[in-house]
């Protein structure tokens, strides 16, 4: 078994596109209707979103493989980046997706130390993320991680609000 991470480039949008669009739809469409979940997989998976997104100075884009296969990815921003003003000494996940056939096999995990490697060289102190308040396999992995909620915000799936908590893991930094 061997797993490797890739960070991605303008040529890897068709390849981000498929895997955020099949990781996204496992993972919450029997939580809600399909006309939401088609409005929202319509607005923030095309291909010009996810140029822009790329292309955004802070935020970065990796690909996890196991064994090979392409297994899934995250979304790391910094600085301006950020999605929420949470300071300049985090870094934030946006996004870890993992597809399903590869989940439970510890990349969350390797993507989540590579994601501490990197806030630690950017001397960041602390790591946050957003998280719908009922993925709660999600919420189970991010807690094993030491993250603890310190806030909740909306989010639109569709036109449906919906709740996602925000939270936070204190790093560690030995100067």
């Amino acid at each position: 078994m061997t797993m490797n991470i890739k960070t991605c480039n303008q040529d890897d949008l068709q390849a981000l596109q498929e895997i955020s669009v099949e990781t996204f739809t496992e993972t919450f469409q029997e939580q809600n209707t399909s006309e939401n979940m088609q409005a929202y997989l319509e607005s923030a998976y095309t291909l010009d979103k996810l140029q822009k997104e790329m292309a955004q100075q802070n935020a970065t884009f990796f690909f996890i493989y196991y064994n090979d296969q392409l297994a899934g990815y995250m979304k790391v921003n910094t600085d301006n980046a950020q999605s929420e003003e949470v300071g300049e000494d985090a870094l934030e996940i946006e996004r870890i997706y993992i597809r399903s056939g590869f989940q439970r096999k510890g990349l969350g995990n390797y993507l989540m130390d590579k994601a501490i490697d990197i806030a630690k060289d950017k001397k960041k102190e602390k790591i946050w993320l957003g998280v719908w308040e009922y993925n709660e396999q999600a919420l189970l992995f991010y807690k094993k991680n030491g993250f603890v909620q310190t806030g909740s915000h909306s989010f639109f799936m569709g036109d449906d609000e919906q709740t996602d908590y925000i939270m936070m893991k204190t790093l560690k930094i030995h100067v």
